[in-house]
């Protein structure tokens, strides 16, 4: 199956470097935007060199896309940390269930 280049738009771009300008880590912000590391890169050095030229042409709207996918990933990992959770909640109930028994199991003895 091909899979079809992605292309974003000036916003789109302009808003993932501004992001990096602000000090967050650029493989939080890639994780986040769902793009590969080096896009970052290659788009900061673009607008270095030309600004007024820089992301001319018609891009497709990623962020919204983007930002779907981190909160079903960050959806996920709460899911996973809701079962860890609750298997802990069980493992401890048994627990004090058991402490609570052994000293009724003694006197019977």
């Amino acid at each position: 199956m091909k899979k079809t280049r992605r292309r974003y738009d000036r916003d789109f771009k302009i808003s993932v470097l501004a992001e990096l300008d602000a000090g967050k880590p650029l493989a939080q912000v890639a994780r986040e935007y769902g793009i590969h590391p080096s896009l970052p890169c290659r788009w900061k050095t673009e607008l270095a060199e030309n600004p007024e030229k820089a992301f001319r042409g018609n891009g497709n709207k990623y962020k919204d896309q983007a930002r779907i996918a981190e909160l079903e990933r960050l959806l996920g990992q709460a899911h996973a940390e809701n079962e860890l959770l609750k298997k802990a909640f069980a493992m401890t109930q048994k627990k004090i269930h058991e402490e609570r028994l052994k000293p009724m199991l003694r006197d019977d003895i």
